[in-house]
């Protein structure tokens, strides 16, 4: 066992506890409902369907990214505004393309950029040769903070590749970038 997942068992008052079982990660937030010994938190993984599995793991390895910004920076970023941030990195979308691929309401997506805006990271402007759309634009500085994520997210990557190894890593990427289903609307199921 690495030292660093070694760490991570033994101090499992903080944030996260990862387990290791036949060359899979499981990252465990350590939420107070969650003071289970680590047999009881892998019987509970194996009870698990794909679509839980799949959605347990990015909530927390999203927060992991959150909390690993939040704890360094000054301005503190939500998972939702870096979503937003990702749709407008090197882009000048209008806030109505962005709403379009974002899974959140207009209202939300209005509210997020404000609180982006207020914060400095981007800047909302009239569109050219229409009055009626807003176009968004990151700010150098929003460029910066963007870019250090982007760095922390590789670093988080990275730890996950030392503890399954980089050819786990490689597959599950592989893995989530298939093409799925053919189908995408419910009704097809």
């Amino acid at each position: 066992m690495s030292t660093w997942l070694t760490k991570l068992i033994v101090n499992n008052k903080g944030t996260f506890v990862n387990l290791v079982d036949d060359g899979f990660v499981f990252l465990y937030s350590n939420y107070e409902n969650y003071g289970m010994k680590v047999n009881e938190l892998k019987d509970e993984l194996q009870n698990r369907d794909v679509i839980d599995l799949l959605s347990e793991r990015h909530e927390i390895l999203r927060r992991l990214a959150e909390e690993k910004w939040n704890k360094h920076n000054t301005v503190h970023i939500s998972n939702s505004e870096w979503h937003i941030l990702s749709k407008i990195y090197k882009n000048q979308p209008t806030i109505s393309e962005v709403t379009k691929v974002v899974d959140f309401s207009r209202q939300a997506t209005h509210k997020f950029i404000k609180s982006l805006a207020a914060k400095g990271l981007v800047e909302v402007s009239n569109a050219e040769n229409s009055k009626k759309h807003k176009v968004i634009r990151m700010t150098s500085f929003g460029e910066i903070c963007y870019e250090q994520n982007e760095r922390n997210k590789a670093e988080i990557e990275q730890q996950l590749v030392r503890t399954i190894g980089e050819e786990q890593v490689a597959k599950l990427k592989n893995i989530l970038q298939l093409n799925w289903m053919e189908c995408q609307s419910p009704e097809q199921f």
